[in-house]
């Protein structure tokens, strides 16, 4: 979310509502873009009481409240919880709401800001506070790092490598750390990634290009671009998107993914949207080798089947 994104509208309502009202939103095809949405925990201490939030880069209209409102609509007990709308100063949100973030521990992984020193007992990673998601502060990157952990800790052996959705490249970054002799292709449709991911490249001393131990960054809409295809198959596809994406991506991935080969994907809540992820992922012949939650988010390790 970029800084043009200056109001907000916020609704509170108890945690199985608003992951109701999350779940209905991925199931909406025809949802306005520019209206951004994201659940959270109010407090630690409150994890039963949360927050859907709204961004928008205008003052939201009657159109904008009557969509977040049809998100509660059958799935609130006591009515639409009220929406309330604030003007926010025009400002990056994303990296002021990261900057002083503390380092975090995922597994073989220690990724933190410049502001922290390395961890010389761990795979150090620097990903700054920016303008694209996935520093690793969320428990679906954190959740990835530790699963990539453990497949490289079952002897896995990995030769090309796909992060689809890579907002930061900070997992095609870790990926490459355990098999740094891999092809790697690191995609996203935001074009504000690609410069993110060049200059996380270089903190990280990751060379950029096409060879094996490099990472070749394409802006694309999912599996979209032929270069996808062309530098496929893959034996490791990573995606941390969201679950309507997941399911709608699943044949693609079937087909980009050797058999036998490894898909790593999460931004999905246990339950509801986990299955309707595993149900896709079966139909486009993946198997579960691995499951791992962190708090209501699931990460999936899956199989392509072998052909018999």
């Amino acid at each position: 979310m970029s800084a043009n994104a200056t109001w907000k509208l916020s609704a509170f309502a108890p945690k199985p509502v608003v992951q109701a009202a999350l779940i209905a939103h991925d199931a909406i095809e025809d949802w306005d873009p520019d209206l951004v949405i994201a659940g959270r925990e109010v407090a630690e201490d409150r994890p039963e009481d949360w927050v859907l939030e709204a961004w928008y880069p205008a003052r939201p209209g009657k159109a904008q409240k009557a969509a977040i409102a049809g998100l509660f609509a059958g799935v609130a007990e006591n009515g639409v919880p009220k929406i309330t709308i604030e003007q926010l100063p025009p400002a990056d949100w994303v990296t002021l709401s990261q900057q002083g973030v503390t380092p975090i521990r995922a597994g073989r992984f220690h990724v933190h800001t410049p502001d922290f020193p390395a961890a010389p007992d761990a795979i150090d990673i620097i990903i700054p506070a920016s303008q694209a998601f996935g520093t690793g502060q969320h428990r679906t990157t954190a959740g990835c790092l530790e699963m990539l952990g453990h497949m490289k800790a079952t002897g896995m052996a990995v030769r090309n490598i796909a992060d689809i959705g890579t907002g930061t490249g900070l997992l095609g970054f870790a990926a490459l750390r355990l098999w740094p002799r891999a092809l790697c292709t690191l995609t996203d449709i935001d074009p504000v990634c690609v410069p993110v991911v060049t200059d996380n490249a270089a903190r990280n001393a990751i060379a950029l290009g096409p060879r094996p131990g490099e990472a070749l960054m394409i802006l694309a809409d999912g599996m979209g671009d032929p270069l996808i295809t062309l530098r496929g198959p893959y034996d490791l596809l990573i995606a941390n998107i969201l679950a309507s994406p997941l399911v709608r991506l699943a044949p693609d991935f079937g087909k980009a993914v050797v058999p036998g080969g490894s898909l790593l994907v999460a931004g999905l809540l246990a339950g509801e949207q986990e299955n309707d992820v595993q149900r896709a992922m079966r139909r486009a012949g993946f198997r579960m080798a691995a499951r791992l939650q962190s708090g209501d988010w699931a990460i999936l390790w899956l199989r392509r089947r072998r052909a018999r």
